[in-house]
Parts: C-alpha cells; structure tokens; sequence
C-alpha cells in the first residue's frame, strides 16, 4: 500500500504540511500506523505536485525513499501552496520502481494518486484496458496498476465526464473486474479533490477555510474524521462531501 494526501486552502509551506507533523507524510514513509492489506513501508518513491498560482502544477517525483533526498526537504522548506498532492510508494512485487512510476501522474491542471492493488494485474483488466485509445497505453508513465487508472479516470475526463463520475466509475469498473482490489484514489485540478475509499483508509480534516484528506491523520487533532468504505468525497477548501461509490 502507499500513503497520499490532498491539501487544499490558504497557503502553506510543503515542509509544514508534509514533514513537520508528528505522523508526517515523511514518518509514513518509514512508519506508517495503518498499511491493512501489506507492506510495512513505503520506501519505493514518492512525489509531490503543487499549484504555485493559478496554472498547471509542479511536480517532483523521485524512486527513492523520501527520507533519502535531500533536496526535497530542502525546497519544502522554502515553498508554500493552497493546493497540494503528495504520496509515498510501497510498490506491488514486479511493478516498476523509477521516477516516473511515482505518483502524482498528471496531465494540464489535473494530478493523480492510487493507494492501493488492482488484483490479478495485468489479465483481470486487459478488457478495460483494450477499451482505451491505443496511444493512451503506448505513452503511459509506467507499466503499473496506478498508472493504468490513471488513465482510465484521464479518459473519461477528457471525454467530459464530471471528475467524481470520472472516479466512481473507474472504480466500479476496476472492483467489477478485480475483486478485491485496494482503489483508493485522489484527483484534484487544485481547487477541487475528489477522492474514492474502496479497500483501505481515509481521514478528512476539515477547517471553515482548508480541508486535508490523508490516507492517515498526520497529527492527534480532534478534527479528523474517517471516511467510510465504498464512498466518495468531494471536497473544495470551504466544503467536504461523501457520498456512497454506487448510490442506490
């Protein structure tokens, strides 16, 4: 499994948000208090993307433990954004381990994450993947399950569908296909996030005027709340939503 986390509101520095907190985004990478499903670490990459204004994010993904860059604390420590996506990676045995295999995945203002499996990679999806226009699998960022669903949500986004349909759907489809996967996903354009919770944890803390979904609360405030499994969140920085994945 792998840890994740969106950030949207006022300002705030990438070292405050992702380093300084006493169950840090950083503390998951080596010492993580909920990997249900596997994996004891996350030591197999990471990446950060943030909105420094109202254009296309940057992102820094790396194949390394977090914990073993120093660059990165170093430029966390001197940049601050209202909206953010970071992750740490566990990779799944056989998939790919380099920079570009590193979540956040990205396309215009949209960023990606997966927390999670798909079980039975790669057979039990060759038909959602055989749905896809073929340049769309010539050109993913890696040969892996997150990029995969990455590019089915991007799909159906580009084909206009709503962001959280976009989502709800790929997870359906993705559950439908491999039972028992782990989807948990986050897409934000930086001012919305929507994320699912199909197979493993989400927490939302919510103020008047940010909100943080993380795969675990990164401090012991009262305010985090966890997000039931089989549903959706979403989310601006002055307003959470959830829903159920399918709803009846």
């Amino acid at each position: 499994m792998c840890r994740h986390l969106a950030y949207l509101g006022p300002p705030v520095s990438l070292r405050e948000l992702l380093f300084d907190p006493p169950y840090s985004l950083l503390r998951q990478s080596w010492a993580p208090r909920d990997m249900r499903g596997g994996g004891t670490i996350n030591a197999d990459g990471f990446g950060i993307g943030w909105y420094p204004g109202d254009g296309e994010p940057v992102r820094y993904r790396r194949a390394q433990p977090i914990w073993t860059d120093p660059t990165i604390a170093q430029v966390a420590a001197v940049t601050s954004a209202g909206a953010v996506l970071a992750a740490v990676r566990s990779a799944t045995v056989g998939m790919a381990v380099r920079d570009e295999a590193a979540a956040p995945f990205a396309e215009g203002r949209w960023l990606f994450s997966h927390n999670g499996v798909v079980r039975g990679w790669p057979d039990s999806v060759v038909p959602l993947a055989g749905a896809l226009p073929v340049r769309d699998l010539l050109t993913l960022d890696a040969v892996t399950d997150s990029a995969l669903l990455w590019a089915l949500v991007r799909h159906r986004l580009r084909a206009g569908v709503k962001p959280a349909r976009a989502v709800a759907e790929t997870v359906t489809a993705v559950a439908a296909a491999a039972p028992g996967s782990r989807l948990n996903l986050l897409l934000t354009d930086g001012r919305t996030v929507v994320a699912s919770v199909a197979g493993h944890a989400l927490s939302v803390r919510a103020t008047p005027a940010s909100v943080l979904l993380a795969s675990e609360p990164h401090d012991d405030d009262p305010g985090w709340r966890p997000v039931p499994d089989r549903h959706l969140v979403e989310a601006t920085a002055t307003e959470v939503r959830v829903r159920a994945l399918v709803e009846t």
